[in-house]
């Protein structure tokens, strides 16, 4: 039975072997099996297959093609002009500054400078060694400045800048030999009036740094870009610098230029017109140079020092609107110094002189007596004593009652003998200590009428205690010592500032101008002119507009009014005839002054104004002020000055004041100007022989 099945089974098998040789598929293992000669050929089914394929093939040639030439074709060839073209900031022209009548103070001046750019030096390196030789330098330092990481590979580099038309003829006659290098034009900063005239004003440029052009992103600045650093460059730098243009230029793979492709041109920077009489200007600071150099040389009477006269400053303002005529600044600088780059040497010198501070605007000094312009002010705001009613004054006062606090019980006057029976007008012009003495006595004494800080509170409403807001950067704050500010700062300084009280001394120190109280020259200059204009309290502006090259006028700084100080008739002629006594009145703290340095008619030109000596440590000679203006009745000017340690305020600052108002009285500050305002750039090309970058 088995045998019968398993015959069965080899039939069917044979069965199947005949059908797959009777032309049926045969599987892959059946062929390899088969002898060649029993397989069937079919070429039709390669050829099929095959031509299914090269189909296919074109199919998908073709496709890429028409994705190439036409659906990518914009994106490309943006893609190829990126490759082939290279953006390059183009800087503008930065502009002038002008004084009230248009005087350049601040110009351009064009200079040749020698370029090569990083992949002109690989591809022919002789060029380098060449350029070391013309300019007598070493090849790693052009090396340096070809490679500077400001300018990229294909961007011309500074090698040497300045140089002398001779240089630019001989690299123009050698051209072949000096492939890549090219002469380029720069513009720097030069100044007619000379770099010493107002450079405290003016200030100065440099190269932006990593912190500014961050701060500043998004304006238009490049590595490579120059910024005003101080004064008016910086303060308005937003209209100086003018609009960056573009330059499109062609590159070649291996990043020669081949070219430019267009151009979008800068815009100048604009004309800045400053308030400030450049005549006023360099005599004040002439004037203020002299009397510090010949203070130091002087012996106090009285202390028997030379004083240290260590720094000062002179403000000239016309109180009708805050304008700022001159501002000069002791110890000062050059300018030019700055021009192509400064020194780290000749920073640091700079720096340890004081020279970089703007004394006008950022010294803080004990004010002294100058100060009595707000107690008195304050006294007859709130009547706490009738201006006529006479104090004797005969050198020392004791306070009533007093029991022997941290702050003292007997006051002295400078002038020992005192000054006599005095009312308010007579206690201003001899400066009476005694008579504020008692003044901040009876404010200590009224706090439950009139609170701690009466006489603070006058301080603000004169803008001394706050900064004046001048357009110019980096002023300082005044401050006058107060209850409050005590107990601030030992709150915040605990170790420093120990004390926390306040005592009926400190309030007798502060009514006089001592104690923590420090003023500006600024701050204390506005001060008077608010006093002197009736009340009105502007803002001191430097510049007086600013002009387009085309000279349009971008814009004009109106006088602008940021406080008032109650003065009605009551209040201010007491405390005017007094300060008008200072200067005219023979027993008047700068009578003798006055009468030894004003040249001007006395009687015609009358002069108010406001001894100040401010003590400073033992063994240091007083901070030395006389603030005043003039004509006393139409003030037209004030004037102000301020030695640091310079001894007594008639011996070192009141012969300043007397010689600018000899100089005004002479020569009157005329209007400004802004039709005059210079349009055009000086760019006279410089002979002087080729310098190398620092």
């Amino acid at each position: 039975m088995v045998n019968e099945r398993n015959q069965d089974r080899l039939s069917q098998l044979r069965s199947r072997l005949r059908l797959t040789r009777s032309g049926r598929p045969r599987h892959l293992v059946d062929e390899l099996v088969t002898p060649p000669e029993e397989i069937i050929s079919r070429p039709e089914v390669r050829i099929r297959v095959l031509g299914l394929i090269a189909i296919a093939l074109v199919g998908l040639l073709t496709y890429r093609l028409w994705s190439l030439q036409v659906v990518h074709t914009i994106s490309f060839s943006k893609a190829v002009t990126i490759n082939a073209t290279r953006n390059v900031v183009v800087p503008a022209t930065r502009g002038v500054i002008v004084d009230r009548q248009g005087k350049a103070l601040v110009a351009n001046s064009l200079h040749y400078q020698v370029t090569l750019s990083a992949n002109q030096a690989d591809l022919d390196p002789t060029i380098v060694p060449k350029l070391a030789a013309l300019f007598n330098e070493s090849i790693s330092t052009i090396e340096t400045r070809v490679k500077n990481p400001n300018y990229l590979s294909y961007q011309p580099a500074p090698v040497a800048t300045d140089v002398s038309p001779v240089v630019v003829q001989y690299l123009a006659e050698h051209s072949g030999e000096f492939p890549g290098v090219a002469i380029a034009t720069t513009l720097t900063r030069t100044y007619p009036e000379g770099g010493d005239t107002a450079a405290n004003i003016i200030g100065y440029v440099g190269a932006i740094n990593a912190k500014e052009l961050k701060a500043n992103a998004g304006q238009g600045y490049q590595p490579t870009s120059a910024i005003g650093k101080s004064g008016v460059e910086r303060e308005y730098e937003q209209f100086l610098r003018g609009k960056a243009g573009r330059k499109q230029i062609l590159v070649s793979p291996q990043g020669d230029i081949l070219g430019t492709n267009k151009t979008r041109r800068p815009t100048p920077g604009a004309t800045v017109v400053l308030n400030t009489d450049i005549a006023l200007q360099r005599y004040t600071q002439n004037v203020l140079e002299q009397q510090i150099l010949a203070d130091r040389l002087s012996i106090d009477h009285r202390s028997g020092l030379h004083p240290a006269a260590l720094n000062g400053a002179v403000v000239v303002m016309d109180p009708r609107t805050g304008a700022v005529l001159a501002l000069a600044s002791y110890p000062s600088y050059d300018l030019n110094t700055w021009v192509g780059g400064i020194s780290q040497t000749n920073y640091q010198k700079l720096l340890n002189s004081g020279a970089l501070n703007d004394y006008a605007l950022q010294g803080k000094y004990t004010p002294g007596s100058t100060f009595k312009l707000i107690t008195a002010t304050a006294a007859l705001f709130h009547r706490i004593i009738p201006a006529g009613l006479y104090v004797r004054d005969a050198g020392t006062f004791v306070v009533p009652n007093c029991k022997g606090d941290q702050a003292g019980c007997t006051f002295h006057d400078d002038e020992t003998e005192g000054t006599g029976s005095v009312n308010m007008s007579l206690a201003m012009a001899r400066s009476s200590d005694v008579y504020f003495y008692n003044l901040g006595y009876l404010f200590w004494n009224a706090q439950s009428k009139f609170g701690p800080e009466p006489i603070q509170q006058m301080a603000t409403s004169y803008g001394l205690t706050s900064q004046t807001g001048i357009d110019m950067p980096n002023e300082s704050s005044s401050g006058v010592d107060s209850p409050s500010l005590r107990k601030r700062l030992h709150d915040l300084y605990p170790k420093a500032f120990p004390n926390a009280q306040w005592y009926t001394g400190d309030n007798l120190e502060m009514a006089f101008g001592q104690g923590g109280t420090q003023v500006t020259p600024i701050g204390l200059a506005n001060a008077y002119a608010t006093f002197a204009n009736g009340g009105t309290r502007y803002q001191p502006e430097v510049a007086a507009g600013v002009v387009s090259p085309e000279g349009t006028v971008l814009q004009r700084y109106a006088p602008r009014g940021v406080g008032a100080v109650p003065l009605p008739p009551q209040i201010r002629n007491p405390i005017l005839q007094g300060l008008i006594g200072v200067v005219n009145d023979p027993s008047g703290t700068a009578y003798d002054t006055f009468r030894a340095y004003a040249t001007y008619d006395r009687s015609k030109f009358v002069v108010a104004g406001k001894t100040g000596t401010a003590s400073n440590q033992a063994g240091q000679e007083p901070n030395s002020w006389f603030v005043a203006f003039a004509p006393a009745r139409q003030p037209r000017y004030v004037v102000l000055a301020v030695v640091d340690q310079g001894g007594y305020g008639a011996s070192a600052a009141a012969p300043i004041v007397a010689k600018v108002f000899n100089y005004l009285a002479q020569h009157p500050v005329g209007p400004v100007d802004l039709s005059h305002a210079a349009t055009g750039q000086s760019q006279t090309p410089t002979t002087r022989v080729a310098t190398p970058i620092p």
